[in-house]
């Protein structure tokens, strides 16, 4: 919405002295992202704007900050709010507390399931969120023709959004193969948001793909998993958004890369990170705890997660504690730590009575699961030879290793050798258009018994599920069709754990309170079953997705990532 005339008298009075500020916060210490300093002096807000620093000030209302050392609102710069397995407005409550002021996400998940009618979904929510919420447009529904998604958008679609208020651009280019390939469809898209932001998807892709991929507008990676990786991104001026999510927690790897010359080219992410993990480490304040702590500058850190972030995708008006920004504050006891003490969203103090008057928008997709009910004859794998692919599940990474491994046979068919880690997997398609099951074995999970299904398979969504027993899975599957989504663990024929995500398969129509203590309870009961994997659901959720490498499974079949195909066994 435009200043007026009026508006901007009061911000100048405000900042000359000659009336009180709205909103002072005395006696602080703040943290200067341009120049690293940590500068005493009050900060002034007018409205929604910063309209003072460096100088005294009174207030209408004033914050005592001794103590406190002030920050910009921390920005996460991909996220998809469907992996925190709640609603945008939950999402909204659960992470702004903890100084995430701006998300910028991508609703990828639900328009697998939904297409339009989730991206319309996710619209309406960004209107309403408390912090600011932008959507990334979903570029890749489905993600590549080697799975069955609930949906298509082409170019022509995401152009009827293309000028909504919360739209910066195109989401996460995945299918960089069809780049390559030099796909009309591809093309088309790319063509479409020309001179927009393009985010990017380029895991382990360097040289002169890397070359094809960035000239086509494309300006960042999340995906990047090791510090040579990130430092010929960004030698050839790709922004690298440094994740740490659920599963994927590459912080460790690329914390050495943050530094003076590079941290303007840098951000934070969390991609996909569920309520326990922000209740137990935190969300973006997790992550910037974590690279100071692991020796980056801290300083740098900050601006990384804050000023770089909001330059990197245009948001030119937050990202810096100075005159004429946006109020978006962190106040902090402890900067090394990254203690959040209060949150200023607007120039308003954020509290649970912040959240209060939202809009309510209707949830979407509460029949999205339309599978029939299997039985076990479904799960049978016909032997044919006894050294199969296998996929290796790859701990704190959505990488998995291509595995040749001997699966033992009886009565003419493959079966799970739990003694040996090879449970069997399998992908069901659940969006009514055909009933293809791909079928195949993994290794990592280490269940001795039992089964874990989930309808939250990256990027289709198909129900994927894994098991030492056909019979396990069978039941797993079917409680999930009950469910109309969610996750299920199962032993010896009972159900011993399940959380219900009935919105599109995706998300849970309760508190992010309630969804916590369902995950807590959840992975008590995995980890009865033997798995040691701190996130089996999520890593779970990885395995359908055919554009990470090196091996996965969708509901065609396993996928050699490397060279973009089906593969017999």
């Amino acid at each position: 919405m435009a200043v007026t005339r009026d508006e901007l008298k009061t911000r100048i009075g405000q900042a000359l002295g000659e009336t009180k500020a709205d909103l002072v916060i005395k006696n602080t210490r703040f943290l200067n992202v341009v120049t690293g300093e940590t500068a005493a002096g009050d900060i002034a807000l007018c409205g929604d704007r910063i309209v003072g620093t460096y100088e005294s000030y009174d207030g209408v209302e004033e914050i005592d900050g001794s103590g406190l050392t002030v920050v910009p609102g921390f920005i996460d710069t991909h996220v998809h709010c469907e992996s925190t397995c709640v609603t945008p407005m939950e999402f909204d409550r659960c992470v702004l507390p903890r100084g995430t002021t701006t998300a910028i996400c991508d609703p990828h998940e639900i328009c697998n399931v939904l297409g339009e009618k989730g991206l319309r979904y996710f619209l309406d929510c960004a209107e309403g969120t408390v912090l600011d919420l932008r959507v990334q447009l979903s570029s890749c529904v489905p993600a590549t023709e080697l799975e069955t998604s609930g949906a298509r958008l082409e170019a022509a679609d995401l152009l009827r959004h293309k000028d909504h208020p919360k739209v910066l651009g195109l989401a996460e280019f995945m299918n960089f193969p069809g780049v390559f390939h030099k796909v009309d469809g591809v093309l088309d898209k790319l063509a479409a948001f020309d001179g927009r932001h393009i985010d990017g998807h380029a895991p382990l892709l360097s040289g002169r793909e890397l070359n094809a991929y960035l000239s086509c507008g494309i300006r960042n990676c999340h995906e990047t998993t090791s510090a040579p990786e990130a430092m010929e991104k960004l030698r050839k001026g790709m922004q690298v958004l440094i994740r740490d999510g659920s599963v994927s927690k590459d912080v460790h790897a690329l914390a050495p890369v943050i530094q003076p010359e590079t941290s303007p080219f840098l951000g934070f992410c969390t991609d996909d990170r569920n309520p326990l993990d922000i209740a137990e480490e935190g969300h973006m304040d997790h992550l910037i705890r974590s690279a100071i702590r692991l020796g980056a500058p801290l300083a740098h850190v900050y601006r990384a997660a804050t000023w770089s972030a909001a330059r990197g995708f245009g948001l030119f008006d937050r990202g810096l504690i100075a005159p004429g920004q946006r109020a978006d504050l962190v106040l902090l006891d402890d900067l090394e730590d990254c203690v959040v003490n209060r949150v200023i969203r607007n120039g308003r103090v954020v509290t649970p009575e912040t959240f209060a008057g939202r809009p309510a928008v209707s949830p979407v997709g509460l029949r999205s699961v339309k599978l029939q009910p299997v039985t076990a004859e479904d799960f049978v794998v016909p032997a044919r030879g006894s050294v199969q692919s296998v996929i290796g599940v790859l701990p704190g990474k959505i990488i998995t290793a291509h595995l040749r491994l001997e699966v033992p046979a009886r009565d003419g068919k493959l079966v799970a050798d739990p003694d040996r880690d090879i449970l069997k997997i399998c992908v069901f398609a659940r969006h009514g258009t055909n009933q293809n099951v791909g079928r195949g074995f993994a290794s990592g999970f280490h269940l001795r018994e039992g089964a874990l299904a989930s309808s939250v398979g990256h990027d289709s969504h198909n129900i994927c599920v894994v098991g030492a027993s056909d019979e396990d899975m069978a039941i797993a599957v079917n409680r999930l069709i009950e469910l109309q989504g969610g996750f299920v663990a199962v032993r010896n024929g009972q159900v011993v754990g399940e959380l219900a995500l009935p919105l599109a398969g995706l998300m849970s129509l309760e508190p992010f309170e309630t969804v916590e203590r369902h995950l807590r309870s959840l992975r008590a009961s995995v980890k009865g079953m033997g798995c040691p994997l701190a996130e089996p659901f999520l890593q779970l959720a990885f395995l359908p997705l055919p554009v990470i490498p090196h091996l996965k499974i969708t509901d065609r079949g396993l996928v050699d990532v490397d060279t973009f195909a089906l593969v017999e066994a």
